[in-house]
């Protein structure tokens, strides 16, 4: 028997129910077609979200093992849906336990969502084996993170050199942090209105407040600020 096939039969002889939380209906097609496969991997897929408000009713109606949880939601992001998922993390007999799955590797974003109580983080150029395993690992109870996070977190609370918060980033607003992101990756306004479903208005005066809390003077100089912090 080789080791492929021995590492399917131990995950087929255990199963974890598990929650898919991305605003990307086809990234949860692909993530549901390459570990969903219960028989031979151990994961039931048992409900997919794309917002928080829908992550959290998902999640209290399905009470998973583990929800893999993307950082950035319509709706106030991944640290929204661990504030408000907070009692059944604590829950002692039955814990729903979150592992992010981002394409980020932002500071802010994984010290967020750990802070949130996340259980590890690990980027989306995982490979299907290693995410069935990390999701086994969450569920009992390990901390899980990708290769080159896992000295990052480690320094950065760790560290008594360095704040773990950027000040002028704590200014702002979660809502206003995922307008940030996108007017830093090129989106225009019709587009992070729908994104975030909001109204243009909207948008236009959270870029406005971003700005001015940030004393910057236009997108551009909103870029840079933001690409230099690896928020993008």
């Amino acid at each position: 028997m080789t080791e492929e096939t021995t590492a399917s039969t131990e995950a087929a002889e255990r199963r974890v129910r598990v929650v898919l939380v991305d605003d990307h209906r086809m990234f949860r097609t692909g993530v549901r077609a390459e570990i969903g496969r219960t028989e031979t991997t151990g994961v039931e897929v048992v409900g997919e979200a794309a917002d928080v408000d829908e992550a959290v009713s998902v999640i209290t109606a399905t009470r998973p093992e583990v929800v893999l949880l993307d950082v950035h939601l319509p709706g106030g992001g991944g640290v929204e849906v661990l504030r408000r998922c907070a009692p059944l993390m604590a829950d002692a007999e039955n814990p729903v336990r979150f592992l992010a799955l981002s394409v980020s590797d932002a500071a802010e974003d994984v010290i967020g969502v750990i802070r949130g109580g996340a259980r590890g983080y690990v980027t989306k150029t995982i490979t299907g084996t290693d995410l069935v395993d990390s999701v086994f690992r969450v569920q009992d109870g390990d901390a899980v993170f990708s290769p080159r996070l896992a000295g990052f977190v480690l320094d950065a609370f760790a560290s008594t050199d360095a704040p773990p918060v950027d000040e002028d980033l704590d200014r702002l607003t979660q809502r206003e942090r995922e307008v940030l992101r996108l007017i830093a990756r090129g989106y225009a306004y019709k587009e992070i209105a729908k994104q975030l479903f909001i109204s243009v208005k909207t948008v236009e005066s959270h870029v406005s407040a971003v700005l001015r809390k940030l004393q910057l003077s236009n997108r551009h100089e909103l870029t840079r600020w933001a690409t230099a912090r690896r928020l993008v």
